[in-house]
């Protein structure tokens, strides 16, 4: 438990190299493509949940800015529009919790369904194929971890329309109630757009090599523990343990620079977004101080720029995206291992697939039990105490007499007497 064990983890990394394979990662769509369909049910329900979510809250800006004028105004017609108000808020609720409730079972039955898919297909391979190509610790990480985040993919693929309605719509919406806050809106949306895609492209990369340092550190740890008394019996304990997290820091470093991504992201879209609403508010302030906005439009109009501003909630789809997709290319390829090819003969006779033995007998022999011989018994010496017989030793009789030897056998010395 010294030095052999790096080759394991030297296939490992081949193998994780693998994965920019335009194969591998033509399969891993498709298979995430089978595991919407295998809960294709479930995702629509998050479908139709999450844009009717959508539409609501994209409705709700509106009744209540219509239902502010009407209460300034005293008109009798208030009450309508403010129940529809109330009306609109516990329904966004309520969906917004189906759909919590139905992406926790999206994710839990994809990831089921991915694990049991990889394992079928890892089984039938040739089994030295597949200890070559990949690690114990490496192959448990895919299983596991890496089927867990591909498991995501689905559900998040059903709520992306969700993510792209509010700032779509309610870009329209700023159109509708005044064309000049719509296009002051439009002036940030080249950056947006940019500061998305270089997040997509960075994330990647960043989460692909933070998963191929994490299943090294697994795959030398999963060996380490197969070979515990070893290491016990060796005391090697120390060196193997410099040896498991060697790879530590560059997996902190991978981890880091992966985070420095999102915070990246995450800080320009905190920059990005307010000075955008900063802007159609005071677009707004002037239309109203001109006479051709009114109070509840004013109003309606800040809520639709929070929408159109959270854009930057795309970020975060876009990332489990990412992950999930890298997470399914390590997931997806162990099943990418050939089968065992069987021969094409057939049992013969009925071929029903009992299987028993005929003309045969079963005898058994029953052998006696060997006599015991020679016992050493307990005996008391002259001090009275108890103890066994030592090699090399002859105890004497009670009462001093001559000593205890077996006819014909062997002494205690082991020499045979005179």
């Amino acid at each position: 438990m010294t030095s052999g064990p790096d080759l394991p983890v030297t296939l490992s990394v081949a193998g994780s190299d693998a994965e920019e394979d335009p194969e591998v990662r033509a399969v891993s769509d498709g298979v995430l493509r089978q595991a919407l369909r295998h809960s294709s049910g479930h995702s629509l329900a998050i479908l139709f949940c999450s844009v009717t979510s959508v539409l609501v809250s994209l409705a709700e800006p509106a009744v209540l800015g219509h239902a502010l004028d009407l209460l300034l105004s005293q008109s009798p017609g208030a009450t309508p529009w403010t129940l529809a108000c109330a009306t609109l808020i516990v329904a966004e609720i309520l969906l917004d919790s189906a759909d919590a409730l139905l992406v926790g079972t999206v994710n839990a039955r994809s990831t089921a369904w991915l694990r049991t898919r990889t394992l079928d297909r890892l089984l039938r391979a040739d089994p030295d194929r597949a200890t070559a190509s990949f690690a114990p610790g490496d192959l448990a990480t895919r299983l596991t971890a890496n089927a867990t985040e591909a498991g995501t993919v689905p559900a998040a693929s059903a709520g992306v329309l969700a993510a792209l309605l509010p700032p779509l719509g309610a870009l329209v919406a700023l159109a509708v109630i005044d064309v000049w806050t719509a296009a002051a809106f439009l002036l940030g949306v080249p950056l947006l757009v940019l500061l998305l895609r270089t997040f997509a492209r960075s994330s990647s990369m960043a989460v692909g090599r933070y998963q191929r340092v994490q299943a090294e550190i697994a795959d030398r740890l999963a060996e380490v523990l197969g070979g515990a008394q070893t290491v016990v019996a060796a005391g090697t304990a120390r060196r193997e343990r410099r040896r498991v997290l060697a790879d530590l820091p560059r997996r902190g470093t991978e981890g880091r620079a992966m985070w420095r991504v999102y915070g990246r992201a995450v800080a320009h879209s905190a920059v990005l977004m307010p000075l955008l609403v900063c802007l159609v508010l005071g677009v707004g302030g002037l239309r109203l101080a001109a006479g051709h906005l009114s109070v509840g439009d004013l109003v309606a109009t800040s809520r639709y720029a929070a929408l159109a501003a959270g854009a930057g909630a795309v970020a975060g789809v876009v990332g489990s995206l990412v992950k999930g997709r890298a997470a399914a290319r390590r997931t997806v390829e162990p099943a990418l291992l050939s089968p065992v090819a069987h021969g094409p003969s057939a049992l013969p006779g009925r071929r029903t697939g009992d299987v028993g033995a005929a003309r045969c007998r079963c005898r058994a022999r029953w052998r006696p039990r060997p006599p015991r011989r020679h016992r050493h018994r307990a005996r008391r010496d002259h001090g009275g105490r108890r103890g066994p017989l030592r090699f090399g030793q002859v105890r004497p009789r009670r009462g001093g007499g001559p000593t205890d030897r077996p006819r014909g056998g062997l002494r205690a010395s082991g020499r045979r007497p005179a």
